[in-house]
């Protein structure tokens, strides 16, 4: 009788140092949690170069983390790098940035996601990753599944933004019922380039529409670029979600308005530009997604059970005053002015209806619970 009391004794003397052992271990991990919340996070916001769109993203990004209480100079700490368009400044970036002690990487474009994914393969540990602003992550190689979205590499994840480029040339087809030749300046060493010039070339084929082609794989190159497919005869000039056309992209205009010719892109820009018409994405609205899966992950959210899906709020702005002087008539129909967020026209710039926003990233992507 009385080993079993002493039995008993010794279990419940076994189990109450279990439960402080749990209790102390409990505090430990909540102290831990109080630390991380109180002390300044380091963010690093990376960009392969300066161009409205990214430019726009980075604006939106930083504008979410701020309403999710993650305050520049306050809660995080930011550091921006931009390589300016040059591929060996990214990749030196890209280094330096995941071997720093970063508590997130914020990527900007196509390119930039490649060389921070590269970089990141050999860091110890990997560095958390956002990325935005990319046309097709699932076809860039870096490790992003096609099938199932929630494949990729554990530490990262973010958001594709395919452009709606058949949506672009049959408004330019319904502008020009005629239009047979579309030029394109473009880099094919931009693995988002290549994603949707293959892409309008399947459109332009089914149309009857001829692509013609040149390449530029820097910013030097678009005036010639730009001369040769003018000098092809085209009946415009497509604008695609390529960086070195759209840092070139006033050059591009320019020398199109002086060959009376019109220029569309599927690159908006908050401030628009002389392009006929620009129908793509809402770049604020994409950033302000990509810093809310930011906030997500700096609240405690595992980057490995976030799917990474495509987003596109688009944005439709019109600039009626670029139809003067063209060599060929181009109309715009009534519906489409009606459809347009932003129009240009004799009298000014009237914004017809805000552009599509998406306010947060679980809102926006199936199966990511709040």
């Amino acid at each position: 009788m009385i080993a079993d009391f002493r039995k008993l004794i010794l279990g419940l003397a076994l189990i109450a140092g279990a439960a402080a052992v749990l209790l102390y271990s409990d505090l430990d991990s909540r102290r831990m949690e109080v630390q991380s919340k109180s002390r300044v996070l380091r963010l690093a916001i990376v960009q392969q170069i300066s161009i409205p769109a990214l430019d726009d993203g980075v604006t939106g990004a930083l504008a979410a983390l701020k309403e999710r209480g993650y305050s520049e100079g306050d809660r995080i700490e930011v550091t921006k790098y931009n390589a300016q368009g040059d591929v060996s400044t990214g990749n030196a970036i890209a280094k330096n940035v995941t071997s720093s002690n970063f508590d997130l990487i914020l990527s900007f474009s196509t390119v930039s996601l490649q060389t921070i994914a590269n970089a990141n393969r050999n860091a110890t540990p990997p560095r958390r990753h956002v990325f935005g602003l990319v046309s097709d992550p699932y076809a860039v190689g870096v490790g992003v599944s096609r099938e199932n979205h929630l494949s990729h590499p554990p530490y990262m994840t973010g958001v594709g933004s395919l452009a709606p480029v058949q949506d672009a040339f049959e408004m330019a087809r319904r502008m020009q019922p005629g239009l047979k030749r579309v030029g394109l300046v473009w880099d094919p060493s931009e693995a988002n380039s290549v994603v949707t010039t293959t892409l309008a070339r399947k459109v332009c084929a089914s149309r009857g529409i001829t692509l013609v082609e040149a390449n530029a794989e820097n910013s030097t190159a678009i005036s010639e670029a730009t001369a040769s497919v003018l000098g092809r005869g085209v009946q415009a000039i497509w604008v695609s979600p390529d960086l070195i056309a759209s840092h070139g992209r006033e050059l591009i205009i320019s020398k199109a308005r002086a060959a009376k010719v019109p220029v569309f892109t599927s690159i908006p820009t908050s401030g628009g530009s002389g392009a006929l018409f620009e129908l793509g994405a809402n770049y604020v609205a994409i950033g302000k997604v990509e810093g809310n899966l930011a906030a997500d992950v700096l609240d405690g959210r595992d980057p490995a059970g976030i799917p990474v899906e495509n987003i596109m709020p688009i944005t439709l702005n019109l600039n009626k005053l670029a139809l003067k002087g063209l060599r060929e008539k181009w109309t715009v129909p009534d519906e489409v002015v009606a459809r347009a967020n932003v129009v240009v026209d004799a009298d000014g710039v009237h914004v017809n209806h805000p552009p599509a926003a998406v306010a947060s990233a679980s809102a926006s992507i199936p199966g990511v619970p709040r």
